[in-house]
């Protein structure tokens, strides 16, 4: 059996996407593994969305889905079409699953920033990861490693 893919935040695996123009590159040997196989499908909803890099630093207004810059620009809708070009993409590739930068205005799971810019965090998730959850792609941040690796053997892997 083909072994299933992965559908992964392109800052986790070293890409300078991240709003700074940086990256959230983590160290991991199942992160690595896969990455060797080519199971991961890398990708930046922020990016995909038509935003650059680098980027002012957003957040997601509490209780709603609207992104603001720290500028006070609303990008709402870039983060929308990032959110359904990852859709598309983790629907084309198959993926299994999803592990996304947590916290993130678009990928974070569970929580996310408030968007009030103090740092002060919520229990939300970003637009991308809800929209991949309500689509059935379970979700992980890279925070989960160890539960998204039982997952992705859980489906015979």
């Amino acid at each position: 059996m083909k072994e299933q893919k992965i559908l992964i935040s392109a800052c986790l695996i070293g890409e300078n996407v991240k709003y700074d123009g940086g990256h959230n590159a983590i160290s991991s040997e199942i992160i690595h593994r896969w990455k060797e196989e080519g199971l991961l499908v890398p990708l930046c909803p922020e990016v995909l969305g038509g935003l650059s890099v680098p980027r002012p630093t957003c957040e997601v207004i509490k209780g709603t889905n609207k992104v603001i810059c720290k500028t006070g620009e609303d990008v709402s809708l870039a983060f929308e079409k990032g959110a359904t070009e990852s859709l598309k993409i983790a629907k084309e590739e198959g993926v299994c699953m999803a592990i996304l930068k947590a916290r993130s205005p678009s990928c974070g799971k569970d929580v996310i920033y408030d968007g009030t810019f103090t740092s002060t965090k919520v229990e939300d998730s970003g637009i991308t990861c809800k929209l991949l959850q309500e689509s059935g792609i379970p979700v992980f941040s890279e925070e989960e490693l160890a539960l998204a690796y039982a997952f992705w053997k859980s489906k015979g892997n």
